[in-house]
């Protein structure tokens, strides 16, 4: 073993090995804050209000989903007079223009189908299409924007609206929730992500009073702010909903998320239709982060985005893989300066971690019990099973060493010195290695046996470990200039909704 002292260069490799643990560090801040929602929120302004709401929809080839969503609009709680929705078309090839012509007439007056001749520029602009045309009258007061395959609760629209009676307020966003039943392991999975990004984590924006977010499905605005915003959604990016949220906040007016409006979203059932969704989201991001670098971490007044606070939750999730990858490769080298040092601290590493897994899985399965009970085998999975077992392995050190000589003893088998050190080498750098392991599973899904080998290879390098290589490869797609595709993933409209 090496020697107990350290150097200087061995403390600044202690400390990158402790990057690992800053992620999850930052997410349980930011859940400890939603403790103070009950007394920092807008509802001591809120009032019954019904502005006249556009609900404005993009769709390509949304014929499966559109005409249901049409209908829970039709029906929410909302006065019928103050309400009209407006389709937007963009050259669908499906059947969408004949199930939206057909809405138009069930609801004369209340819903107007927009077709574009030619699209495929993607969703900014189809907005800007629909959006150019809603305010050149002033009709609107509202407008909600939202997706085909979104299914609003038939209350959500008005919690939603009762905050604008708070002047100060620009936007509002709702809870959306993954409605597949009884879906697979994959839409089980985003289930539960969306407890800890939205049911918790918005919440824990609100008190800050900084949103990172609009929900892209469930953004409502105040015409006023829509005004500010140039009439207009951005179109330079992958990120429009992200840089309203933004620009929103920069002009002086709040962001709201209203976790008690449900709305209801298909999700991808797929590694690969997730990968699709999730490259775009990221590399909006990216984007993102660097059309406001000059934000970051410097505090103005009118607004919290440049906070420390705030700042260190967007950078720890935009930068997880980074952070991953700088701890394990610091964790190796300090193991061939001090060995004695780097075991060390691997456990601290892995206790912080331990701490912040159990405290984060706990929360969110308590936070929507409904949903924590149809994915709470995904939540308590998140990790993957290898860095569950170095968690317990880290916290019941004694039970695997008893375990493994037990085992050994068994078997006849003793492991050399190369054997043992390989296999702590392989811990060291599992974090790693757990993204380029987890693009296996992309990689054999469409193959003949992806649909049992995928989940698998999931299960086992962990799904937040799929998510950090979609962002690892959201960075390589920004620094390579790629094309801003945007690959529109696919809706069945098969969802079971509670009325």
């Amino acid at each position: 073993m090496g020697h107990d002292f350290l150097g200087v260069g061995e403390w600044t490799l202690v400390v990158l090995v402790m990057l690992g643990a800053v992620p999850e560090v930052a997410a349980s801040w930011q859940f400890l804050l939603v403790a103070g929602h009950f007394w920092r929120n807008d509802y001591d302004v809120c009032a019954p209000v019904f502005p006249r709401t556009a609900v404005l929809i993009p769709a390509w080839n949304e014929a499966a989903v559109i005409g249901a969503s049409i209908d829970r609009l039709m029906s929410l709680e909302y006065p019928r007079q103050a309400l009209r929705v407006y389709l937007v078309d963009d050259a669908s090839t499906d059947e969408t223009p004949q199930v939206a012509a057909a809405k138009e007439v069930q609801y004369p007056g209340s819903v107007i189908h927009l077709r574009r001749e030619k699209g495929g520029q993607g969703k900014a602009h189809t907005l800007n299409h629909g959006l150019a045309i809603i305010l050149r009258d002033d009709w609107m007061e509202a407008l909600l924007i939202t997706d085909a395959d979104v299914i609003f609760q038939a209350d959500s629209l008005r919690k939603m609206t009762r905050h604008l009676a708070d002047p100060r307020v620009g936007a509002v966003t709702a809870y959306i929730k993954e409605g597949s039943r009884p879906g697979n392991y994959m839409t089980r999975f985003i289930g539960y992500e969306y407890i800890t990004a939205q049911a918790a984590a918005r919440r824990g924006q609100n008190v800050l009073g900084a949103t990172a977010c609009l929900a892209g499905g469930a953004q409502l605005h105040t015409r006023a702010n829509l005004l500010a915003l140039g009439g207009r959604i951005d179109t330079t990016s992958l990120a429009e909903d992200t840089f309203t949220t933004f620009q929103t906040q920069l002009n002086g007016r709040r962001v709201v998320f209203e976790p008690h409006a449900i709305v209801w979203a298909e999700e991808p059932g797929s590694i690969i239709g997730l990968w699709k969704q999730r490259l775009r989201w990221a590399r909006g991001n990216v984007q993102v982060t660097k059309r406001y670098r000059k934000l970051w971490f410097r505090r103005r007044r009118g607004h919290r985005l440049g906070s420390v606070t705030f700042g260190v939750f967007w950078f720890c999730l935009f930068l997880q893989p980074i952070f991953m990858i700088v701890s394990s490769f610091s964790l190796v080298t300090l193991y061939f300066a001090n060995d004695d040092g780097a075991w060390r601290a691997f456990h601290i590493l892995w206790i912080t971690n331990a701490v912040t897994y159990f405290f984060i899985t706990a929360f969110a399965l308590l936070i929507d019990p409904p949903i924590a009970r149809h994915t709470w085998r995904q939540g308590m999975m998140f990790p993957g099973v290898v860095n569950l077992g170095i968690v317990l392995y880290t916290c019941v050190p004694r039970l695997f060493r008893d375990l493994a000589h037990e085992t050994f003893a068994a078997t006849h088998f003793s492991p050399d010195r190369a054997l043992l050190a390989g296999g702590i080498l392989f811990i060291y750098a599992w974090p790693a290695v757990s993204m380029p392991a987890a693009c296996l599973a992309k990689v054999a899904e469409p193959h003949r046996f992806g649909r049992f080998l995928s989940p698998l290879v999931v299960y086992v390098v962990g799904y937040g470990s799929l998510l950090c290589a979609c962002t690892f490869a959201s960075y390589v797609k920004e620094l390579r200039g790629a094309e801003m595709k945007w690959d529109k993933t696919e809706k069945t409209g098969k969802m079971v909704v509670p009325t």
